[in-house]
């Protein structure tokens, strides 16, 4: 394999996993790790990724993104199931929760308690329309401008949503560090505050790579807004430390098959 096919390869891998580790694929396409290092250094210079320790990550700009429907609405990797598995602990029973449209909500499907009976409100299509048969669950769809993606998040939809709160926000978003959250786009970002703003409680999923990442759109919620963050084990420690100075209680989601 020559190295620019190689570098395509990888970048499906970044793109499609989140993040990628120099010493997996230097045993996967068998050269050496340096070879695999300049690889990343030549694909940062151009802009496709970001390197990181150890590895890399999707460059901001191509993170901002959104996600096909196929490629959003899929199995999951391990980071989002382990995330989903612990978040589904805070549903209970007879309360309100708010689903967004990511990939972390959608695996969230497979784990959502069968026995306890809950509303979602949400505004994607796609998490409604599996919602139609959990008997125990009562799904209220946000309404407007449904995109390619299956979500809703125009001015129609962010003055529907001002009529709900919820129990539970189990927010996502492109990127958090000590400034808030953060998402690509201006209008979603205001739909999310929306949402965050008449919450009781806001719980964030959010895989360990996004941590310490400030997106386009600015805020959706400053720190202290948020009453629980949920990532994966990934999670850099100094990241980590750096929301708990800042008052944001943090659980590290341990990585298990699923």
């Amino acid at each position: 394999m020559f190295s620019e096919e190689r570098r395509e390869k990888i970048l499906e891998q970044v793109e499609s996993l989140g993040r990628v580790l120099a010493k997996d694929l230097a045993q996967k396409y068998g050269v050496s790790i340096d070879s695999i290092r300049r690889d990343l250094s030549i694909m940062e210079d151009e802009g496709l990724l970001k390197r990181t320790h150890g590895g890399a990550i999707p460059h901001p700009k191509a993170r901002n993104k959104p996600q096909h429907r196929l490629n959003r609405y899929g199995e999951g990797d391990v980071r989002q199931h382990s995330i989903a598995k612990v978040a589904v602990q805070y549903i209970k029973a007879d309360e309100t929760v708010f689903f967004g449209g990511s990939s972390i909500h959608y695996v969230m499907l497979k784990y959502i308690p069968k026995n306890v009976a809950f509303t979602v409100v949400t505004n994607s299509v796609e998490i409604a329309y599996q919602l139609r048969d959990f008997a125990n669950v009562e799904t209220y769809l946000i309404g407007g401008m449904v995109k390619s993606s299956g979500n809703i998040t125009d001015s129609l939809a962010n003055e529907c949503a001002k009529q709900f709160t919820v129990d539970v926000n189990f927010a996502t978003a492109g990127g958090l560090s000590t400034r808030g959250l953060s998402l690509a786009t201006p209008e979603v970002a205001i739909f999310h505050q929306t949402i965050l703003t008449n919450a009781r409680l806001n719980i964030v999923l959010i895989e360990s790579f996004k941590i310490g990442s400030d997106l386009f759109a600015g805020m959706t919620s400053p720190l202290s807004k948020l009453d629980l963050v949920i990532t994966d084990d990934e999670a850099i420690e100094d990241k980590i430390e750096q929301l708990h100075s800042n008052g944001v209680k943090t659980i590290i989601a341990e990585r298990e098959d699923h």
